[in-house]
């Protein structure tokens, strides 16, 4: 019997039986599925504006603009869509959707600035509508997506949540669609590898490191933005979420992440290159933008959805043995998350085939950052390469010094 694939065995054997038992089991989606939560009354609803920063969004904004006027909320809620430089009729039907609601005093459409030097375009629209909300006092912001439906009752709900257990910051991972055979086979795998890299558990655990956040739903406490010195604080983040729950712990914090599926998202992936660019997007940001870590992650992802297939065909009985117990585990703890979005079981044995694909999408995300085209967003490259990258770093900073009070009144 080969000893190198009876140790490539042994290792990813090993590593599925530490992803099941010892990775916060993030596999368990009922333990943080938030729509099996019963949500607590309060006494009184802090008041809240929700921000939607949208760039190009003409398809999907008129829903979202109404399913926020459609809040079930006993407090105060205002709206503040922040146009980033749409070259279509965002901002247009923004305003459609709030006269036809009869929500002009609740609905304000404003236009984002330039961009500045060392700013993501999705940050820099929150932080102008931030900056803009100020005057209407309020005690949290609700940061959404502009394709976003989101049900009646996500704001109670996500306020009950934090006011109750005095959270800083509670995010909701909104349901995506899954119609396309690309959807089926890719979308619960990307929740799946989200939640791996994230566990909710820890998320919530104080004396975890692990922050998270799904930036489609994120509700935040005022004073948690001023204790982390407002949006400046990671303006050059391609993954802003995450950054943002980051800094939030970071400060003594408490973040929380759920999952729903009465919000959903009004994008859909219809073909199997539109969800590699959008993994791509921040694949390699999420490795430091480092060829080692890169190398470290494909052979990681080898290990880990590569070998259990590939060995479970061995002759020898030892090797296969092992590889057809880690594929088994591999397809029990993704079991949960294909019926999460209700799909046929069969879809479950298939993960590594989803795990090839986002091995390749990190492979391209890499390529392009080293092209000069990291971060693609809406046309727009967030993520320059060195030595752009350093120079915007350097900006980033100047423009957190003239920016780190900007929230105080």
């Amino acid at each position: 019997m080969p000893w190198l694939s009876f140790i490539l065995a042994a290792v990813s054997f090993l590593i599925w039986v530490v992803l099941t038992f010892a990775r916060g089991e993030f596999w368990h989606l009922r333990a943080f599925d938030d729509d099996l939560h019963k949500p607590e009354p309060l006494a009184n609803w802090p008041r809240v504006t929700a921000i939607l920063p949208a760039r190009n969004e003409a398809q999907a904004i008129a829903q979202t603009v109404e399913a926020m006027l459609a809040q079930e909320y006993p407090g105060e809620l205002r709206i503040v869509v922040v146009d980033d430089h749409s070259e279509d009729t965002t901002a247009q039907l923004a305003w459609e959707a709030a006269r036809r609601a009869a929500a002009d005093d609740r609905v304000e459409v404003i236009a984002a600035e330039t961009l500045p030097p060392g700013w993501t375009g999705k940050l820099w629209a929150m932080q102008q509508g931030v900056e803009h909300a100020r005057k209407h006092a309020a005690d949290y912001f609700w940061f959404t997506d502009a394709d976003i439906r989101q049900a009646p009752d996500t704001l109670s709900r996500l306020m009950s949540r934090a006011e109750t257990h005095r959270l800083d910051m509670v995010s909701l991972m909104v349901l995506l669609e899954t119609k396309s055979l690309a959807e089926k086979l890719l979308i619960p795998a990307f929740l799946y590898f989200f939640l791996k890299l994230y566990p909710p558990k820890w998320v919530a655990n104080g004396r975890s490191r692990t922050a998270g956040a799904a930036g489609g739903c994120v509700l935040l406490k005022r004073e948690a933005l001023e204790r982390i010195g407002g949006f400046a604080r990671i303006c050059g983040e391609v993954i802003d979420d995450c950054s943002l729950a980051i800094a939030v712990k970071q400060s003594g914090g408490k973040p929380w992440l759920g999952l729903t599926r009465k919000s959903v998202s009004l994008r859909g992936y219809s073909t199997f290159a539109e969800i590699r660019d959008m993994i791509a997007r921040t694949a390699y940001t999420q490795l430091g933008y480092s060829p080692v870590l890169l190398a470290g992650a494909l052979l990681g992802m080898f290990l880990t959805y590569g070998v259990p297939v590939l060995f479970t065909f061995s002759p020898y009985p030892a090797v296969w043995r092992m590889s057809l117990s880690g594929w088994a585990l591999m397809t029990l703890t993704y079991l949960p998350t294909v019926r999460f979005y209700g799909l046929s079981p069969l879809w479950a044995p298939a993960l590594p085939v989803a795990a090839l694909f986002y091995s390749y999408s990190t492979w391209l995300s890499a390529l392009r950052y080293w092209m000069g085209r990291g971060g693609q967003w809406k046309g727009r490259a967030q993520a320059p390469p060195r030595p752009q990258r350093e120079m915007t770093l350097r900006q980033a900073e100047s423009s957190r010094d003239a920016r780190e009070n900007i929230l105080q009144p």
